[in-house]
Order: structure tokens, then sequence, then C-alpha cells
């Protein structure tokens, strides 16, 4: 069964910070049976990369492998959810839209959410979403 990925879980891998085992446990499952991701995902991975060769932990290099390494996993964006339950869940889980996106994508289509934002967990298990590896 897919499931929804968070950008803190590739974000996890691709920088070696691998200490939660969700993240290898995600990380295999995703080979396996690919994920899913609102479209925010694009965005917010390259922020990441960005902030991380701001802070000098990657270079440009390190950068353009990880996209490329990427783009070979089976990580499906969906279009954006429906605004106003996005907004919704946003409003009564205090989380940014950005998260809100995720937990609307598990929500609609029913799949475990894989995410290391203690928030965004709180929320899924609020709402009534599994929590992949947990």
């Amino acid at each position: 069964m897919s499931f929804v990925a968070d950008a803190s879980v590739l974000a996890a891998w691709f920088l070696d910070e691998k200490t939660d085992p969700r993240v290898e446990a995600a990380f295999d499952a995703l080979s396996r049976v690919g994920s899913r991701a609102p479209a925010v995902f694009y965005y917010e991975i390259r922020n990441v990369l960005l902030v991380s060769e701001r802070r000098r932990r990657i270079t440009e290099a390190m950068s353009a492998e990880f996209l490329r390494r990427l783009a070979l996993l089976p990580v499906r964006l969906e279009p954006p959810g429906d605004d106003a339950n996005i907004m919704t869940l946003a409003r009564a889980r205090k989380l940014t839209v950005y998260d809100a996106a995720y937990l609307e994508l598990a929500i609609r289509e029913g799949l475990p959410l894989a995410t290391l934002d203690r928030a965004l967990e709180k929320a899924a298990v609020a709402e009534g979403v599994a929590l992949f590896g947990a």
C-alpha cells in the first residue's frame, strides 16, 4: 500500500539524518510501493536543500545529486486538494497550510502519513490518520 510522505522524511534520508527508524522504513517502502505527496512537496524539498547549502551542510553539487536521485524515486505529486478542507485542517490543528496539504491528502486517499514533524503527527492522530511506521 502506498503512503503520503512529507518532505521531512525524504530530506532526512538524503541528508543522512537517519536516526529515526521511520526514515529507513519509509525509504524502503517507497522503493517498493511508491508514495504520494501534495504538489508543495516539490518546493519544500528544494527549500530544504537551499537552507542546507546556506548552512554549509551540503554543496550545490550535493543538492543537484539529491534532485537527480529524487527524480528516480516513485513519488507521485498530487494536484492541490480542496481549499476549504486544507484551510479548516490548518486552522483546527494549528498547522501550516503546507503541512495541512499533506494531511488533507492522507485523509482524502485513506493513506498512512510518513512524517517526522511532531505537530503534523499529532494532527494526523487527531484526524484518525494512520502514521507510517507507528
